[in-house]
């Protein structure tokens, strides 16, 4: 329902999706978008101002295992020097100006809106179909458009593209990949759209009594201090 999401988070949100665009169009250039996560960054922008279950649990279902790897990796070795993976290694690439980078903090941004929008709006179980038919459209036009950089992963899952199987074999065994991931990401948010959907079905049969064919409930009858009913009543009230 329209109004549930707050004002001013909508509009800090897309304050921020205003100023990343536009540098990274500049900067990455068109193909850059072809990040899940850059799909995610717009994606969310457009489901709060819909305020669309659907559409937050698709873009969560993409991104919300992977930006958890992107956080621990980036905060394991801004805190503790650990070395994690290479998925936010860019943020201490001293040739990368400061400012370029500090706009990647929307990594750390997005997967909180997201889980927020999700307990605010309910998770919506088609989502995880959906996904699997954005990335099946996503990772071969990736593929075909042979970035320089390795977006999602088209190419190998380093910085180097791998060489232990043809490209497009690798492709194909990406496209399984990616459903299998999505699917740990829906998995809680199914369980828990089941669980709100049980809940909320006993809610009801508890709040009273089926209505009757005149579409008016029941009335039940009133008992007297010392049991049981009189006729008068059993008998209909005005």
């Amino acid at each position: 329902m329209h109004g549930e999401l707050e004002f001013w988070v909508k509009i800090v949100y897309t304050l921020m999706v205003a100023l990343i665009l536009p540098v990274y169009f500049v900067h990455y250039g068109p193909i850059n978008f072809l990040w899940f996560s850059d799909i995610a960054l717009v994606g969310t922008a457009v489901a709060l101002w819909l305020e669309s279950p659907l559409l937050a649990s698709t873009m969560a279902v993409a991104v919300l295992l992977p930006e958890l790897l992107w956080n621990l990796s980036f905060f394991a070795r801004l805190v503790a020097g650990v070395h994690v993976s290479d998925l936010a290694a860019y943020m201490f690439d001293p040739k990368l100006p400061r400012f370029l980078r500090a706009l990647s903090l929307f990594h750390v941004v997005l997967p909180i809106v997201l889980l927020w929008m999700l307990r605010e709006l309910g998770y919506d179980s088609r989502a995880w179909l959906i996904q699997i038919l954005l990335a099946w459209v996503v990772l071969p036009t990736t593929y075909a458009l042979k970035p320089k950089e390795n977006i999602n992963w088209v190419y190998g899952l380093g910085e180097q593209p791998q060489r232990w199987m043809h490209p497009r074999l690798y492709l194909a065994l990406l496209m399984v990949l990616f459903p299998a991931l999505h699917l740990l990401a829906h998995a809680p948010g199914a369980r828990g759209a089941v669980r709100l959907t049980l809940r909320t079905a006993r809610a009801r049969r508890l709040s009273g009594r089926p209505a009757d064919r005149r579409g008016t409930p029941p009335r039940l009858p009133r008992t007297r201090a010392g049991g049981g009913s009189s006729a008068d009543d059993r008998s209909p009230r005005a």
